[in-house]
């Protein structure tokens, strides 16, 4: 009897911990809500192991679990070597043209966590490989707590400078007129920023074609956009760990999360966050009145002091390629943005459409509305996932 309220007990708290309500018209709900106790699983586990002086340790061995190792195929040969002084996974494809496409491609993990060489990225790198008949280069930049802005972005932009340089170029008989900078999440960031940069970079004898960023981060000034408020909860990547991801990013104390959530860094009264910053943003003009719906723009005429200048980056377009002004975005490459409905980021790549177009740059927007965050990560598991990978590969296709 003993055994038996126990195992019920055991069963009804595993129910309890997995069941999370989802939002309705998610893709395949119950195995999001899977998903989504397994990663608040590793995260206790990572918080637990911090409690008892194995944070590291913890990690180490989370990370190990999810590394491919460098494997070659009879479609694709994979090594792992660096670009401009940075651990990076290579995939070449072995057949097709003597000259290949190119892909740079950065990894999301909010800054602080992931690697190219993880199972899922190189699980889609390998395929964009093998059907572009591409060299893809997936880079690992240095992370959060060991690196803060802008050393990542720095990082981004050495790999890309010797990614379009001629001696790399000719060593992997990658086309001149063939490259493209690709990422997701705070990848997606790093690979605008970085487009952004060699756009404008007259010194470059070569430029990348495109840019294609899946569900990017743009900026930190508006954290109450309709996406926002609308998934703050999110079981892949809530409104809170968002905050916090960049205040890890921007070196910022965590005690200035709910300043940030409540756009008390960005009120009417900051002197920095100008009538023209602050249309960069403004999503009642930038988005589409489906997403607007019956949202209110969260503008606060006094906020708290200081913020700005206690994170520089808030204002940088290194770090919020949607801040950046017209004429810089008119020089960027044409681009593929993928946007999820239930992603607290979607409204930063639906507005970075929209101002990319009035730039006058060509842009396909990839909106997924059954969509979630990381969802191209679960091409084995998600439906969902096999869809956007292959919206994804065959934009490059047609394209790059």
């Amino acid at each position: 009897m003993k055994l038996l309220l126990v195992v019920s007990a055991l069963l009804a708290a595993s129910a309890c911990f997995i069941y999370r309500p989802v939002p309705s018209g998610v893709s395949e709900p119950w195995k999001l809500m899977l998903l989504d106790a397994c990663t608040r699983f590793m995260r206790t586990l990572g918080t637990v192991g911090h409690w008892l002086g194995l944070g590291s340790l913890v990690n180490t061995v989370s990370s190990r679990m999810m590394m491919a190792d460098a494997r070659s195929d009879a479609d694709v040969t994979v090594v792992d070597t660096t670009l401009g002084g940075l651990p990076t996974r290579v995939f070449v494809a072995k057949s097709g043209e003597k000259l290949k496409r190119g892909v740079l491609y950065f990894h999301g993990g909010g800054w602080a966590y992931g690697s190219g060489r993880w199972k899922f990225y190189d699980s889609l790198l390998r395929r964009a490989a093998k059907d572009l008949d591409a060299v893809v280069m997936s880079v690992d930049y240095r992370l959060y707590p060991e690196a803060v802005f802008p050393a990542q972005y720095n990082d981004a932009l050495a790999a890309a400078r010797a990614f379009l340089s001629p001696q790399v170029l000719e060593d992997y008989s990658m086309d001149p007129g063939r490259l493209g900078v690709s990422g997701d999440s705070a990848g997606g960031n790093l690979a605008a920023a970085v487009a952004l940069e060699t756009g404008s970079d007259n010194s470059l004898s070569v430029k990348f074609k495109v840019q294609a960023l899946i569900y990017p981060v743009l900026q930190a000034l508006d954290f109450n956009t309709p996406s926002y408020v609308q998934n703050q909860n999110d079981c892949i990547l809530s409104r809170p760990k968002m905050v916090q991801f960049w205040l890890w990013y921007l070196g910022g104390d965590l005690s200035l999360k709910p300043v940030l959530i409540a756009n008390n860094h960005s009120s009417v009264e900051e002197p920095a966050v100008t009538a023209d910053i602050r249309s960069r943003v403004d999503w009642t003009s930038l988005l589409p009145a489906r997403v607007t719906q019956n949202f209110q723009l969260v503008v606060k005429e006094k906020g708290t002091p200081g913020v700005v200048d206690k994170l520089p980056g808030l204002m940088d377009v290194r770090a919020a390629p949607l801040l950046a002004e017209s004429s810089v975005l008119s020089r960027a490459p044409k681009a593929y943005v993928m946007t999820c409905e239930f992603d607290v980021l979607r409204d930063d790549g639906l507005m970075y459409v929209r101002r990319l177009q009035d730039a006058g740059v060509p842009v396909t927007s990839d909106y997924l509305k059954d969509g979630f965050h990381g969802c191209i990560s679960l091409s084995s598991i998600f439906n969902l996932g096999q869809r956007s990978e292959d919206s994804y590969v065959h934009w490059l296709q047609q394209n790059l």
